[in-house]
Formats: C-alpha cells, structure tokens, sequence
C-alpha cells in the first residue's frame, strides 16, 4: 500500500510538471506525437465518411448519372426492336451459330413477342449508326462551354436543366421516331445538348467538396452512375420491349429522370459553405483540405499555356481513345450479341447488361483501390498511369479478339464483363486528372477534355456503321481493330507525356506590391 501511494504521489508530481502527461493514454509514458494524433483523426474520418454529406453528393451525382446515360442508351437496345433486323441480318452476321436452346430462351423470338401495334422501321445500319451519334452532336456542343459556366453559377443550376431537358426530350422521342428520321435526329442532338451540360457541369462540385486523398473514391462513386445506367436500362428495356412495347422504355426513364430533377433541387449545394445540413466538423474539414489548391478570387484562363502543355494534351487525346472503346461497347453490345448469337430481345438484354453490372461494381473498387495506394506513398502521376493503363489496354485487347472466339457465347460474354469492367479504372485516371495538374482551372478542363473526347463518339458509330454496311464477312473484325489502333495509340501518347503535378500555369499568381 505504501509502495502504490509513492509511485500515486512522483506520477501526480510529474502530471503537475508536465501538462502532456495528462494526455498520454498510459500513465508515465510519453504523451502522443502529432503524427499518431492525426493518424487517429484520419481513422475516425474514414468511420464517419460514408455517412457525411460529401458522400451524399457522391450518390446524388452517381444517380444523376445513372439517369442521364441510362436517357442516352435506351436507343442501343430499343433499336433492335425498333427495325426490322431479317433485311439487314446477313449484313453483319459474323457467325451463324446461336445460342444454344437450353440456354436462355431460344432463338430469336422477338418478332412473334413483340406488341402487334408497335411501329417498326427499316432502318440499315449506317442509318443506325447516325442514329446512335447524333445524341453525341449536341454532347459536343455543351460540354465544354458547361464546365465554364459551372464554375461561373454553380453546378445546381446548370445540371438541374439539363436533367429536365434531357428527361423532356426523352419522353419525346416515340413522337418523333413516328414523325420521321429528321425529327428523331433533331430530338436526339436536343438531348444530347442536355446531356452534354450535365455531364460536362457537374465536375465544378469536385472543386469545392472532394479533399485530395479522397477524390478518387468520391469521384469513381458518382462517375459509376456512368456504369450503372446501361446495365440497368439494357437489362428492363428488353422485358419493357416484349411486355409493352419500345415505346414505353421512353416514357417510364423520362418519368424517373422528371422526378430526380425534383431531388436533385432540393439534395445538392455548390459547395460545404451553402449547404444548410453539413456539420462544422465536416465543414471545416473540407475546407482546410482544399485550401491550398483553390482561392475564392477567380483567375482569368491561362488559354496560351493550356495550348501548349503537353500534359494537358496527352490526357485529351487519351480521353478520346478511352471514349471510342466505350463507344463502341455501350452502342455495340446488344447489337453484337444479337448479330453473332441471333436471340430474342429479352434474352439480349439480359446477357448485355452482366458487362456493365460488372463495371458499376468495378469502377467503386478502383476508385478505393487508387485512394488506398496513395495512401501507401505511391506518387500521384503513378496511381494515374496505372489506373489508365489498365482501363484501357486489357479491355482493347479482350474486344480484338471477340471476332476470333465468337464460336463460344461464354467466352463471348466473358471478354465482354472484363472489357467493361476493366474500362472504368480510367475514372480514377485520366477521367480526373485535371483535378492533379490544374485544380484551380479544373471544371473548365474536365468539361473541355470530355468535349474533345466526344467526337470519338461522333465517330466511333458513325464509322462503325459505315464499315458494319460495307464488308460483311469482316465487319466486325474492322469495326474492332480500328478501336484497338486509336486507344493504343492515345495510351502511349498519355504514358510519355502525361503528369500528376500542378502546372505552372495553373498556380496562383500573387500580385507583389512595390
């Protein structure tokens, strides 16, 4: 007992001398260093995130996405409904084996399934393939002039119409389509201005709400809507097409995207300083995070020294390849599987919706996998070569070989989950990059290079159609080495030349005073 009061009295003495003491987790050890105590603030960061706002503008975004490209593909499905595919079938056939008929449904069945009333057009596929891009011309239109006005007004106002717009022009599209070919491609480029706002708008939210070492998994959870969107739209509109019609894979997702618009007014702010429900705690810490990459002053865009970084460039040219390989995979899919395996409707969206159900899934892992090596000391430019090269070699090379190994559906289908899935890692790459070399110019960058990107998407069907019309026994085979050239091409380009630092010409010019 008296042993335990004198050890009792020299650690009081030493609390009284030392006020770190009462600090230390364990009597008569030294008191934590910063280092520890930020590790553990990091720690509890991470436990509270998934329940903070800035997570919930995650989802707001990912759903908002979901409903935009789910708007944009609906046609990619619909279409095989929507013509008279006995006329052209021998067109782009590459392969006369189908499925085999334990195997879903049997073969094609869509035209004894379909509604009787339900129009149908004749359609070849270069008018097809000017169908499927011209959504993309009024893409290209607002997609980089929306990233500069976001960061003017705010991405609130300028996504929440063109989510209205594009969910309008949406429920219009069966009008037109009866109208005629003009008034569908006029409906469709009026989307496509739309959409172009919403996709190029909403990257000016990542300048105020994504701290640095959390960018990669905030912005691959509302870029996974991107992934979302075909899977679940490919996958309904099948059943949607045999139960009701065509017709009405319109009407219900222009319904919904009406009624995310109403949620999108009243769950999104601009940033932590207006949102009326973020804590002090999350506030603060946002704040101080991006404090030396963005100043509430806004600084005129440095134009000449964009034109002239290389950095820049090689992640503009890579942006376009990587659009031309999901081009190609989001407008081709239903129709490759139904031209090589000749299955009904349903069945084909069935079997083209597992590659994108597999990539949502996908694009969420890679932006934690990227977040985690950064916090593993990998450098920045590092993470984001290896996310783009993944996301675009492996997916390349596994689309080449389909012509080759059409023999088998499942090995068929199997290259198709892992071209998708593998594809989105370049979310956490180059898809965010200019977050790394321009912070401060960021919204307008991402909104231009995505702007740049969507002429492959322009092209990407339009040629595809082209080549789909003219050689038959090879279409396929053409259609995929084109792709594998581009995005090969584009990946060394960002290899090289590519950089994860803040620019020169992006840094905050101080004024010295004399």
């Amino acid at each position: 007992m008296e042993h335990r009061e004198e050890m009792s009295k020299v650690r009081k003495g030493e609390s009284e001398m030392d006020p770190r003491a009462k600090l230390s987790p364990t009597e008569g050890e030294p008191a934590p260093s910063q280092d520890v105590q930020l590790d553990e603030q990091l720690i509890r960061r991470k436990v509270q995130s998934l329940c903070s706002v800035r997570y919930g503008i995650a989802f707001s975004v990912h759903i908002c996405n979901f409903i935009l490209m789910a708007q944009n593909v609906i046609m990619n499905i619909t279409m095989v409904a929507m013509v008279n595919s006995t006329d052209h079938q021998a067109q782009v056939n590459v392969s006369t084996e189908g499925l085999p008929a334990h195997a879903l449904g049997g073969p094609n069945q869509a035209p004894k399934s379909l509604p009787a009333e339900v129009p149908v057009y004749d359609w070849d596929p270069q008018t097809q393939g000017i169908i499927f891009a011209s959504v993309n011309y009024g893409t290209l239109l607002t997609l980089t002039a929306s990233g500069y006005l976001a960061g003017k007004v705010g991405t609130k106002k300028v996504v929440a119409v063109a989510l209205f717009g594009s969910s309008l022009f949406t429920l219009c599209t069966p009008l037109a389509a009866d109208l005629g070919l003009v008034y569908l491609i006029v409906i469709r480029i009026a989307q496509g201005v739309c959409q172009g706002a919403g996709l190029g708008g909403q990257f000016a939210l990542w300048e105020k709400w994504s701290p640095p070492h959390e960018r990669s998994r905030l912005c691959s959870i509302a870029l996974s809507g991107f992934a979302l969107g075909p899977s679940i739209v490919i996958l309904l509109s099948g059943f949607i097409c045999l139960v009701l019609g065509w017709p009405f894979a319109f009407y219900i997702f222009g319904a919904i995207g009406c009624i995310c618009f109403l949620l999108w007014i009243g769950l999104v702010f601009d940033d932590p300083i207006s949102h009326p429900w973020i804590s002090i705690s999350e506030k603060e810490y946002i704040i101080s995070s991006l404090a030396q990459e963005v100043t509430s002053s806004r600084q005129p865009l440095p134009i000449k020294a964009m034109i002239s970084s290389l950095p820049l460039w090689s992640m503009i040219f890579c942006c376009f390849g990587h659009q031309w390989l999901v081009i190609v995979l989001v407008i081709y899919t239903p129709t490759y599987i139904s031209s090589v395996f000749n299955i009904n409707i349903r069945d084909n969206g069935i079997l083209s919706a597992l590659p994108f159900l597999f990539a949502w899934v996908c694009s969420i892992l890679a932006g934690l996998l990227a977040d985690f090596l950064l916090t593993k000391n990998f450098r920045i430019v590092t993470v984001r070569k290896m996310a783009t090269l993944v996301g675009n070699l492996p997916p390349s090379a596994f689309i080449v070989a389909l012509p080759y190994l059409s023999s088998s559906y499942i090995t068929t289908i199997t290259l198709l989950i892992l071209a998708c899935g593998l594809s989105t890692f370049s979310q956490s790459g180059i898809h965010i990059n200019a977050l790394d070399i321009a912070p401060r110019h960021s919204s307008f960058l991402m909104g231009a290079s995505r702007g740049f990107a969507h002429i492959a998407a322009i092209l990407a069907p339009t040629v595809s159609g082209f080549l789909l019309n003219q050689d038959p026994e090879f279409a396929w085979r053409n259609v995929f080495l084109l792709l594998f050239a581009i995005n090969t091409l584009c990946l060394i380009f960002y290899l090289l030349f590519g950089k994860a630092d803040v620019q020169d010409w992006a840094k905050e010019k101080k004024l010295t005073r004399l």
